[in-house]
This record gives structure tokens, sequence and C-alpha cells, in this order.
């Protein structure tokens, strides 16, 4: 007699829907969350009105509103499989983790509520009762700043313990924690309003501390991806795109510091004086190295698009909140300045993110219609066909090609 549940028949048997979403919970990507980053980074800078030209007040109104509702909307539905995955599949999102590669993504989770912690403090006075909107701020920086730094020192921790003896695996994703860090000011300075002079004052020093944490481990990493870039050939087409998050830190660092300036005198008064231009010069400085990355990155976007172009993958996204950061610095240092032409320059800035926040979604809804977004594959093997292994000594002056470097990990990308 054939047993109710005969093994054979259980193995053999097409996958339910039960067994699709659970490998899809397993293998869930956690750099999706940059979705929300660099959609809701395009909210805050459209209130923010950049150039402030009277013939595009309400079209900047408006994306501004579509771009937070949008945020929001992909904080709920990208957020609840990011938290089930850690729930029901711990060993695989903790193997991720471990990945110098995807590892620096998981800040894109803590970096995505603080996003939309800055969204409610520009955006939500406009369309949410006013007395409601400190605290959502405050639920989210409850949520989002211990998270950032949590990040920040588990993928330290590992970086220091895991053997990673070739310098191949430092990439622009490690520049995500840092960011991270550095988002937590900005996110902070909107509620000093809200309290007495003694919280105020731990406020404006707690901005301080996160800036100073995010902006060191910057200078870190920015050394040895620099090492990396010269010493060995450009990463594989796929991982380009982690190319573009050298912005973040300097866009936000320079925003940051732009907020911080404005916050002091509420905390100290008088003695804040100093602060202020000390502040600018320092975010001007963080903007000039941004600018420069950012003609840098175009080069070498060009050069990928000419040899074989990029394909689409979860990365795409690194695209946006990147230049995203650095435009809204533009935009802060045009008023902190008092310089118009800064503000011409944010408002075309913002017209390159949203051309870029268009193709990029374009791609992700593609890949969502035919099934590939949630498929895994090896960013090794993502770019033009051929493996380059790195030239001796000897052989240091000859030409390198990018995207055809083996990597010594899997990066495990998200086609």
């Amino acid at each position: 007699m054939m047993p109710a549940h005969d093994p054979i028949e259980r193995f053999s048997r097409p996958p339910t829907f039960s067994d699709r979403l659970g490998r899809w919970l397993a293998e869930f990507h956690p750099g999706w969350f940059g979705a929300v980053m660099g959609t809701g980074v395009i909210a805050v800078i459209a209130s923010t009105d950049p150039g402030h030209l009277a013939a595009l007040a309400d079209t900047m109104t408006d994306v501004s509103y579509a771009a937070a509702a949008m945020a929001g909307l992909l904080a709920v539905l990208l957020g609840v499989p990011y938290l089930v995955r850690w729930l029901l599949y711990p060993v695989q999102a903790w193997a991720d983790l471990k990945d110098p590669a995807i590892g620096p993504l998981h800040g894109t989770f803590p970096g995505g509520v603080l996003v939309l912690s800055a969204v409610i403090a520009t955006v939500g006075p406009k369309v949410l009762p006013v007395h409601s909107v400190p605290p959502v701020i405050e639920v989210l920086d409850a949520v989002g700043v211990p998270l950032a730094l949590v990040i920040s020192l588990v993928f330290a921790y590992l970086l220091f313990t895991l053997e990673h003896r070739d310098t191949r695996v430092v990439n622009g994703g490690w520049f995500i924690p840092p960011v991270v860090t550095i988002i937590v000011p900005v996110v902070l300075m909107p509620l000093m309003g809200q309290v007495g002079p003694s919280a105020a004052r731990l406020l404006l020093f707690t901005g301080y501390a996160f800036w100073g944490v995010g902006f060191i481990l910057f200078l870190l990493v920015l050394s040895m991806l620099h090492d990396r870039m010269i010493t060995h050939a450009l990463p594989p087409a796929a991982m380009a795109p982690s190319l573009w998050i050298v912005l973040g830190p300097a866009g936000v660092g320079a925003a940051a510091l732009v907020d911080l300036a404005h916050g002091a005198p509420l905390a100290l008064g008088a003695s804040a004086a100093a602060i202020g231009p000390l502040s600018l010069v320092g975010a001007g400085a963080l903007w000039g190295f941004g600018a420069w990355s950012l003609l840098v990155a175009l080069i070498l976007l060009g050069r990928y698009l000419r040899r074989g172009g990029i394909p689409y993958g979860v990365g795409w996204w690194g695209f946006t909140f990147p230049l995203g950061a650095l435009t809204l610095a533009t935009s802060a240092l045009a008023g902190a300045w008092s310089l118009p032409i800064l503000g011409d320059v944010a408002l075309g800035l913002l017209a390159l993110l949203v051309v870029l926040w268009l193709t990029v979604t374009a791609g992700t809804a593609r890949s969502v219609v035919n099934g590939t977004a949630w498929v895994r594959i090896d960013l090794r093997r993502a770019g033009p066909p051929g493996v380059k292994t790195d030239a001796p000594a000897s052989a240091a002056s000859q030409p390198r090609s990018e995207g055809t470097e083996s990597t010594p990990v899997d990066p495990g990308g998200t086609r």
C-alpha cells in the first residue's frame, strides 16, 4: 500500500507557491533598500526647490510629493521581506553579511529608514498635521540611528576577523556604512527646535560625533579603494555602479555640515558664531571632492558603456542616492554661500538624477515582469567575456581593461 506521502513524489513534484516564496525570501538581496534611499532623496531635494525658478515651483512640489509617497511604499514592500528573511532565514542573511561585497549593502536598510526621516522632516509639514511630524521623525530616528551604528560595527568586525588577503575584495559598497552614519546629523537637526537647551546640545554633539565616525571611515575606505583601483584591473561591469557610491559620503557629509551649522545656535547660542564659517568651509571642500568624483565616475561610466555596457542588477540603484546626496549638498551650499550659480548646478544635477532614476526604475520594472529581478548572479561573470589575471610587476605598465578581472569573492548580485 502506497504511503500517504511518498518521498519520491514529494521530491519530484513541481515546487509549490510556498516553496517558491521560501526560496525568494532566502535569496532576497539586502541591497534592495537602496531603492528607498534613491527615491526618498529626490523628495528631499525637490522640496528645497533648487534654482528657485518660479516656473518650476509647482513641478518641484509635485515631484517631492510623488517621490515621498513612492519611497514610503517601497519601504513597506521591501522592508517586510527584509525583516522576515532575518527571522526565517538567518543563516543565509548572516552569510550575506559576511560577504565583503554584499555585507555592506545591509546598511541600506537603516539608510532607507533615515532617508524616510529626512523626507518626513522636509515634505511632511506640507502634507501631515504639523504636530505629528516630530513624533514620526523621532520613531524613525530611534530605529535608524542605532541600526546604522550596529551595521557599521558588525561589518567592520567581520572585515577585521575574516581573512581577506586579496585587495580586490575592496569595492565601492564599503562606503555604505560610513555614509549611513553621516546621514544621522541630517535627521537629528530637525528635532533641535522641539527640545530644551540641554537636549539640543546633546543632539548637536551626537550629530558631530556620528559625522566624525562616518567621515573618518570614509577616508579609510577611500584610501583602500584608491589603491585597489590603481593596482588591479577595474571591477567587473556589473559592479561599476558601486564606483558612484563615493559621491554619497562626500555629498551627505557636506550637507550635514550645513545642517549642523544651522543647528548650532539653537544649542550653543552666541558661542556658536565660529562654528558656522568653519562648517561652511569644510562643506565647500567636501563638495569640491564630490564634484571631482562625479566627473571621474562619469568618465569611467562612459568607458564601461563603450566596452560592452553594464548588465542590469540591484546595484543599479547605486547610481541614484549618491548623486542625490551630491545634489542635496549643492542645493544646501547655494543657500549657505548665497551663490545662485550653485542653485543652477543643483537643478541640473537633479535633472540628471531624475533621468538616472527613470532608467533604473524602468530596468527594475522589466526585471520584475520577466522574473529575473530576484535571481542571484555571479558578478565575476557579469562582464565582457574573458578573464584577465593581474599583471606581474614586470608587466605593470601594460593597459588594463575593465570588466575582465576575476573577483576573489562571490558578490552574489541580483539580476
